[in-house]
């Protein structure tokens, strides 16, 4: 998922991956937090998940620059 998101946004959306004890992955867009693997019932997130995820990045990205 990272790799999608750098692939797309390159340095305007830096992701940073931590690992986390029992297999944890959350996504934060702008301090908000918009995928918890967790929350999702221990699920990695499919294919559109991470379209979905993109669109929110996109979205806030485009909010910055006006």
């Amino acid at each position: 998922m990272a790799t999608e998101f750098w692939h797309e946004f390159g340095m305007q959306a830096p992701v940073t991956l931590i690992p986390v004890k029992d297999g944890r992955l959350e996504v934060y867009v702008g301090g908000e937090k918009v995928f918890d693997r967790k929350e999702e019932g221990g699920k990695y997130p499919d294919l559109a998940k991470v379209r979905e995820l993109k669109r929110l990045i996109r979205e806030r990205l485009e909010g910055e620059g006006q």
